[in-house]
């Protein structure tokens, strides 16, 4: 394929997510269909399916494009000067906004959320260990300098991310919204607290 086909046909691609996570967000996402994606670009459903060979592609192509965008905020956090305490709580309360902005405080987009989770789409597991990935190497980091004592970064990313979890899943956001339970302050104090311990 030549660079310039190329070229067209990640836009073709790109024009169909952006239009199907529109659609998803003014009918939602179950009642959005493959017809209906192509009528609002003006082709037919056979040239939607010619860059995605179902629906469910699309929905995980919508859902990359969101995630991806948590992750390049997380990975910026993670460049970023600073302590590594300070890195790791801004970087824990950006996901949490941002997964809260996306699929929480939108109603459709949280249907759609909750589809990808209950089908286990394997971005879904993807986007979850990148972001695991990313706060292993601030804690690393941290370790590195002597602000935290934690002997594996590795594990103690995965402790945080589960201590978060309440913070982070989408359903868990929404669940927890107006319950009694730790502020996502406490949590990162909480977690901050525990790599900073001396065993």
């Amino acid at each position: 394929m030549s660079y310039v086909a190329d070229h067209i046909e990640r836009d073709v691609r790109e024009q169909i997510l952006v239009t199907a996570e529109r659609l998803f967000r003014e009918i939602g996402y179950q009642k959005t269909t493959v017809a209906d994606i192509a009528k609002a670009l003006r082709m037919s459903p056979a040239n939607v399916y010619r860059f995605f060979d179902s629906k469910k592609s699309i929905n995980t192509g919508v859902a990359r494009r969101l995630m991806s965008e948590v992750e390049q905020a997380a990975q910026t956090i993670a460049n970023s000067k600073g302590s590594a305490a300070a890195r790791l709580r801004k970087l824990l309360t950006t996901v949490h906004q941002m997964n809260s902005a996306r699929y929480v405080a939108d109603s459709k987009m949280h249907e759609m959320v909750a589809c990808a989770m209950e089908e286990n789409w394997d971005v879904c597991k993807a986007h979850i260990e990148f972001i695991t990935g990313v706060i292993g190497s601030v804690i690393a980091s941290g370790i590195a300098s002597g602000e935290f004592h934690t002997r594996d970064a590795g594990t103690a990313a995965l402790c945080t991310c589960a201590a978060m979890i309440r913070f982070f899943h989408p359903l868990f956001i929404a669940e927890a919204a107006g319950k009694p339970g730790p502020t996502l302050d406490q949590m990162i104090d909480f977690v901050t607290a525990g790599l900073r311990s001396r065993e």
